[in-house]
Order: structure tokens, then sequence, then C-alpha cells
């Protein structure tokens, strides 16, 4: 009878577990839609924000002096990496995934002093884990929906850049691509530089319309290159300086925003999912757990009978 008891408390206890995952499961699938509307609302103007900076960056043989953000340095003595992660658990291998992605992105390109940018608590692990600086950490909400907070962190990173702080910035992001597929990824943000090898952000925002390669830069170029060889020069108004101090800070805090974006979407599709497993492990379990209460039930009824049969015969002789 004990045994019972015991197992009838453990499906209670997962019951009151299964309502709890799925209710957390129903919070994320809304927060996901939200999320994911966000995230193709703006990723195509972000990808032809990018594409605006590399065209700038790529006008000219000195296009990178047009700006200090678009100069590429000829040493790199320290790297910052801005990673978003959450900050709550319970989302599967969303924030292991990023964060492995970041450190083995900082080990290939070797002994470089690497310092991290953190927007969300489980990116702590680089530090506690991995031994990497934190420089700096900022609070992450569940929903963004204005640009307005990236600004601090991309304002740091700008500056940071500027002083000389950092010779090369990225930032660590987690791409969304379907509820369920996701992909982690490190793009290069500062200096703004063509030839990196992670254009965009948003796998399923690239289409031909939507982008700039060096390809289609050349291309450009050829297009419109005089017969003797003299190319267009583009002209600022009221000057170059003035224009790209305005410009190119903008086209950063954009790509900090999609990135952020694209993590929030990524995080609540994952989380969902998890959640949705969880529940269906539940019910699994419960199941489990019913047929063991009625094999236990049926053996202490077949005891108590054989008992009762015993006492009676005992009586009857």
């Amino acid at each position: 009878m004990a045994k019972t008891k015991e197992i009838q408390r453990r499906i209670k206890s997962v019951n009151n577990t299964k309502k709890i995952t799925k209710a957390m499961e129903m919070v994320a699938a809304a927060k996901m839609r939200k999320s994911v509307e966000a995230v193709l609302k703006t990723r195509t103007y972000a990808n032809l924000a990018w594409t605006t900076i590399l065209n700038i960056s790529g006008a000219s043989d000195k296009g990178e002096d047009l700006h200090p953000l678009l100069k590429v340095r000829a040493e790199i003595k320290r790297v910052g990496v801005i990673l978003l992660s959450s900050n709550r658990g319970l989302c599967g291998s969303f924030n292991s995934n990023i964060i492995n992605k970041a450190v083995s992105a900082v080990k290939k390109h070797g002994n470089i002093d690497t310092e991290f940018i953190l927007l969300g608590r489980k990116g702590l692990v680089v530090n506690s884990r991995y031994g990497y600086k934190v420089a700096a950490e900022f609070d992450k909400i569940d929903f963004v929906s204005e640009i307005k907070e990236v600004m601090p962190i991309a304002r740091l990173a700008i500056n940071d850049f500027l002083s000389g702080k950092y010779d090369k910035i990225f930032v660590a992001y987690t791409d969304f691509i379907s509820a369920t597929n996701q992909v982690p990824r490190v793009k290069q943000i500062l200096p703004v530089d063509i030839d990196a090898e992670d254009e965009y952000l948003g796998v399923v925002g690239k289409d031909e319309k939507v982008g700039t390669t060096k390809e289609y830069i050349a291309d450009k170029e050829a297009k419109y290159l005089r017969d003797d060889g003299y190319k267009y020069i583009f002209t600022y108004e009221p000057s170059s300086e003035a224009v790209l101090d305005q410009m190119i800070p903008r086209l950063i805090e954009v790509q900090l925003f999609q990135a952020l974006l694209e993590s929030n979407a990524s995080e609540h599709s994952v989380r969902m999912a998890s959640m949705h497993q969880a529940t269906e492990a539940a019910n699994d379990i419960v199941d489990e757990l019913v047929l063991f209460y009625n094999k236990a039930r049926q053996a202490a009824i077949t005891s108590e009978i054989a008992e009762i049969s015993a006492g009676a015969n005992a009586l009857k002789n």
C-alpha cells in the first residue's frame, strides 16, 4: 500500500511539473510570434543599411580614409566581442551554442587579447569557465521594440574602437532561420570591412536584391568607369566628415539592433521547443507511472485476496 501511495505522489508531482512546462511553452510561443514579426519587419532595412555602409567602404581605394570607423588597422592587438545570450535557462542549447561559437572564433584568431561585452546574464560563463575578461555587462529585456535599447552598447563599442582600446569588434548572436533552426554567428562590425567573411544579418533575408559583395562593387565600378580610366567620385554636402559622422554610427546601431532581434527570436523559439519536449516527456513519465501504479495495485489486491482465502481456509479447517 505504501508503494502505491508513493507512486501516486510521483504522478501528482510530474503532473504539476507538466502544467508549469505547458504554461512556459505558451508564454514562449506568444513571445516568439512577436519577436519573429519584429525580425522580419526590420531585416530588409538592416541589410540595406549594411549594403550602404559596405558601398561607402568599397567605393574607392581610399574608402577607409573617409572615416575612422572604416579604417582597417595594420596590427591587431586587442579585440572586443559583443556576446548576446539570455538571462535565464530552460532554453535548450541556445546559450551553450553561441558561447562555444564565440570562444572558438576567438581561439581561431590566435592568442589575441580579447574582452567580452555582455548582453544577457548567461554570457558570464566566458569569464567563469574560460577566463576571458568581461569589460561591460548590460541588462537585456525579453522583448526589444526600439533601437534606443541598444544605443548604450553601440556607443560603448564605437567609442572604444575610436579610442584605440579595440582594433576589431565582433558581435556574437544567434541568427533566426525558422522556429526549428537557429544558427550561431560571429560578425565583424568594426571596422567596416567588405572582406569580412560574414556580411549580412539574417540568412532568410539574403537575396540578390539586398546585399553587396566584392563582385557587386566591382561590377558597379566597371559600369561607372569611363574609357579613359577616370572613376566617378561622390561628393558629400556639407562634407564627407559631417555626413559620415552622423550616418555610420546610426548604421552600426541598426546592425546591433537587428542582431538583438535575431537573438531574441531564436531564444524564444528554442525555449518553446524545449518546454514542448519537457511537456511530452512528462506525459510519457505519467503514462509509465500509471502503468506501474496499476501493476502495484493489482499485486496488492491479489495479495489481499490470497491472505483472505488463506484465513478463510484456516478457519474452515
